[in-house]
């Protein structure tokens, strides 16, 4: 009988670590440390294929045509140099780049916005992909 509770243990484990890692726990802020939040960070190449970079005016209008209506609360934008190694050219691609840093309520609603913001640039200026970061937090914006 021990054996067959051992071995019924042993099948439902990894059901078991599977709910621990889809349900992470709940981020806790200790008090004057605000709410628990993601903090997302979104690398954008400015780098466009077959034309040239994306200009400074293009990234304004980036910024106000898609950015600002998807995040409206406020980000931050960085200059950055970024670098990926392009299996196609063989050797690492080094660009100019721009990062967003914007934290959010830990929300399906919150990376709604991201990603619209990341598909937007992805299709306005033809890139494979935005970089994409997220990392609970706590915060407050008073």
């Amino acid at each position: 009988m021990m054996a067959a509770i051992g071995k019924r243990l042993i099948a439902a484990l990894p059901l078991v670590l599977a709910a621990c890692v889809a349900f992470p726990p709940a981020t806790v802020c200790a008090p004057g440390l605000g709410e628990p939040m993601l903090a997302y960070e979104l690398f954008f190449g400015r780098t466009v294929p077959n034309r040239a970079d994306v200009s400074d005016p293009e990234w304004t209008a980036f910024i106000e045509d898609s950015v600002t209506p998807a995040l409206p609360d406020g980000f931050t934008v960085f200059d950055a140099r970024g670098a990926w190694y392009s299996t196609r050219a063989g050797r690492t691609i080094h660009q100019t780049s721009k990062v967003i840093l914007v934290a959010l309520p830990d929300t399906p609603d919150s990376l709604d916005a991201v990603n619209r913001v990341r598909s937007a640039y992805k299709s306005r200026f033809n890139q494979q992909l935005v970089g994409m970061t997220a990392q609970p937090t706590c915060g407050t914006f008073r």
